[in-house]
């Protein structure tokens, strides 16, 4: 299929782009499919693709459950401190870099925008090490603090490039005004940086709500668990298998974050598009 033949007939486009839709969503509808079916009716042969009489048994067993409103509030809390802290550092550091140019800015963004290449299963050991030796372990710090350093490359070279998108003659005509330069960057500059403050907390929030490999790893109470790990080691144990359970719990726990990013979806393509500016 080349360009040609979908500029003379449009429907082959959005027949593929309906494929594709249909491709991406069919697992966030099978997972609906199983939370509303008991554990015996999923293992009958052939699957259902609708279900008849919907069950809603494992989503009461999991509201009701203490457990995972705990792992559900751990979340909300690191989620939340890792959102404020990589807001706050990569606000100041994107600032300092794009007002503040030196010698060696550029290089200092490429190896910032180098550390994005590393996985995070590589700095597991060597923050481990370091919060044991904190005694930081057990702790929503710990997992605050990695997952800020996880996001914070990111959100440092977003906000760096929608400041340089912001007229610097403000920061001048605010410091002829007699202000100082954190009163230009709070009352000046933050407020036409709104877009990209939303992007960076979305990102920031997404990342510290989906995490999983910090949370099962800086963690071994079960009671100061995150909802990624917590449920996997809930639902899906050494002796059984709750399939529904889990599903339910999947949904319980996305659909909140699922329905505020469709509400603030439009900041954070303003915010992702809008520094895009050509040094």
């Amino acid at each position: 299929m080349d360009v040609m033949t979908i500029r003379s007939k449009p429907w082959l486009a959005y027949l593929a782009l309906l494929a594709l839709l249909v491709l991406f969503l069919f697992p966030v509808y099978w997972i609906i499919q199983i939370s509303l079916q008991s554990n015996a009716e999923l293992f009958r042969f052939p699957p259902r693709m609708l279900t008849a009489h919907p069950f809603f048994g494992s989503y009461k067993s999991v509201l009701s459950s203490s457990l995972f409103l705990t792992f559900y509030w751990n979340t909300v809390i690191v989620a939340i401190g890792a959102t404020v802290l990589c807001m706050s550092v990569s606000v100041l550091a994107g600032y300092g870099i794009s007002r503040f140019p030196f010698g060696g800015s550029r290089l200092l963004v490429l190896l910032v925008l180098s550390t994005q290449m590393f996985p995070s299963v590589t700095l597991l050991i060597g923050l481990y090490t370091l919060y044991s030796k904190l005694h930081l372990l057990n702790t929503p710090i710990a997992l605050i603090l990695a997952t800020t350093t996880t996001a914070l490359p990111f959100c440092m070279l977003m906000m760096r490039t929608f400041f340089d998108s912001i007229a610097r003659e403000l920061d001048e005509a605010a410091e002829m005004d007699g202000a100082s330069r954190i009163r230009t960057l709070i009352q000046v500059v933050l407020p036409l940086a709104k877009p990209g403050l939303v992007a960076v907390a979305i990102y920031t929030f997404l990342i510290a709500w989906d995490d999983f490999l910090f949370g099962l790893a800086l963690v071994s109470d079960l009671d100061k668990r995150t909802l990624s790990p917590g449920l996997s080691l809930t639902y899906l144990g050494e002796f059984g298998y709750n399939w529904s359970g889990a599903a339910a719990a999947a949904v319980t726990a996305t659909a909140p974050l699922l329905a505020a990013f469709l509400l603030l979806q439009r900041y954070m393509i303003d915010g992702l598009t809008a520094g895009g500016v050509k040094e």
